[in-house]
């Protein structure tokens, strides 16, 4: 495994390189500073390919690495503190607020081992697998081993734009320097959280980071990709990474390997069967998927950073028909939501990682309405209730729910399952449903309105105006269909306050 990391064939395969070096660094469990080589290795194939979170993960496993072969020989008095017994498969839940420093007479929170970092990244259990061995106590790692370790960390969050973690590196290194009676020192590390929090005021929710992307991609063709066939991976692309752009490098990476007249790309997101692949070719598919939390991960993730850290399921949609064919009228539309969950959380050492379970679920075309509909509703409410409110988004969002042609968008739904000739063919429950969605919807379109009102310019009036006779043409329409009133009643201050 040491020679193929070397080979010329592997470096080319950034992927496949980590992968080994990752498996290197596991097999030296027993002995952390070759283990700790290892990471390192990978933290740097990482930084070469501008991967700058997953180095970041990478200096932080082996501070957490550090800290626990400290623990295990005693240097915090580990029995004192209490958390000797800890294991990776028991691995607590701990609060944050653990690490705040306490008073200067008791060990630093680095006396939890592994465990010292677990609110940073659930992954860092894996250091808690160190095997007991001579190589432990070999070690020549001391407390300050571990701040500079954890200043690297530090200064790789800044690169890779994840200030919310720079508070939680720094506060148990503000515990060893309270100790030692540091000021200096203690006044640059809150200098530092400072900063970090004045940034992440300034960015939160602006869309200005960009985290990566994510794509599934499986491989079929056991004469040609051996462990790799069958299976499928999570890949965590840099920045704005496009589908064709993912597409293109794998379909390169693999020719290279393979023969171009060997590799074939699978164009859509349907279930393979692999009997119906021929066996001479190496096929790829790549599929565009997102990040997916249940009805309590919506509520409690509520910035950028929470909904691109610590995440392991991620889903995707493939529309069909029951005719056969991809897309039709939205009567006939229906479509399949798959949820993929895989072995660790993302940001991980590596940028990519093995589906480990798979969830799909079908939905007929009125459960296509409400869950598009639900979805329009949500994405309204979130723009209307942002502190700094994105007017680009939300005007695109605005356009695209009360100004759409006459047979698209929300009001060909209310026509197709709500209309009374059309209702009858549904069960009741889910067209009261689709009735209640649309009623929050329109509610959700005139606040979306009124804050538009509220912040436009002089030079916007006039698209103002628009946007609100479109609304009001909508409300007419909607409530002939659903042969109620749909009223629309202006927020309280949402009158435009202008000095023009």
């Amino acid at each position: 495994r040491v020679f193929l990391c070397f080979s010329p064939s592997i470096s080319k395969d950034p992927e496949m390189l980590v992968d080994l070096q990752y498996s290197l660094a596991n097999s030296y469990a027993s002995t952390p500073e070759l283990r700790r080589t290892w990471l390192e290795s990978m933290a740097k194939v990482h930084v070469r390919n501008g991967d700058l979170s997953e180095a970041a993960m990478c200096y932080i496993h082996i501070s957490a690495l550090i800290a626990e072969s400290l623990k295990r020989r005693g240097y915090w008095r580990a029995d004192k503190a209490g958390m000797s017994c800890v294991s990776p498969e028991e691995s607590p839940v701990f609060n944050c607020s653990s690490l705040l420093t306490s008073s200067r007479d008791q060990d630093t929170s680095f006396s939890m081992g592994w465990a010292a970092f677990m609110c940073i990244s659930p992954n860092v259990k894996e250091e808690g697998a160190m095997k007991e061995d001579t190589g432990t106590q070999d070690t020549p790692y001391t407390e300050d081993t571990l701040v500079e370790q954890l200043e690297l960390c530090v200064d790789y969050l800044w690169k890779s734009e994840r200030y919310e973690l720079i508070a939680d590196i720094n506060k148990p290194v503000i515990a060893v320097f309270e100790k030692r009676r540091d000021f200096k020192r203690l006044s640059e590390l809150y200098y530092d959280i400072h900063r970090s929090y004045l940034k992440v005021t300034e960015v939160v929710n602006s869309e200005k980071r960009l985290f990566g992307r994510y794509y599934r991609v499986a491989f079929y063709g056991q004469g040609f990709f051996e462990e790799e066939e069958s299976k499928e991976f999570i890949y965590k692309e840099p920045k704005l990474t496009g589908l064709s752009e993912i597409s293109q490098r794998l379909l390169k990476l693999y020719s290279d390997k393979f023969g171009p007249d060997n590799v074939k790309m699978i164009q859509d997101s349907n279930k393979v069967n692999p009997k119906d692949l021929e066996s001479k070719y190496a096929y790829i598919q790549v599929t565009y998927v997102v990040p997916y939390f249940d009805e309590k991960e919506q509520h409690d993730k509520r910035t950028d950073f929470e909904r691109h850290h610590n995440i392991n399921r991620f889903v995707f949609e493939t529309p069909f028909t029951l005719s056969g064919k991809k897309h039709g009228d939205v009567e006939e539309q229906c479509k399949r939501r798959t949820i993929l969950t895989t072995s660790s959380s993302f940001p991980y050492l590596k940028k990519r990682m093995q589906v480990v379970e798979q969830q799909s679920t079908e939905m007929n075309p009125i459960e296509v309405a409400i869950d598009e509909m639900s979805r329009k509703v949500s994405e309204l409410n979130q723009l209307c209730n942002m502190e700094e409110v994105d007017m680009i988004r939300l005007q695109l969002k605005l356009q695209g729910s009360v100004s759409v042609k006459v047979n698209a968008g929300p009001m060909a739904y209310a026509r197709a399952f709500l209309e009374e000739k059309n209702a009858k063919k549904y069960p009741d429950n889910q067209v009261k449903l689709l009735k209640e969605i649309f009623r929050q919807f329109a509610e959700a379109c005139g606040q979306a309105l009124d804050v538009n009102e509220r912040l436009i310019k002089e030079d916007q009036l006039e698209y103002q105006e628009e946007m609100r006779a479109h609304y009001r043409d909508m409300l007419t329409e909607l409530s002939g269909i659903m042969n109620e009133q749909i009223p629309h009643t202006r927020q309280p201050g949402s009158e435009r306050h202008s000095t023009y």
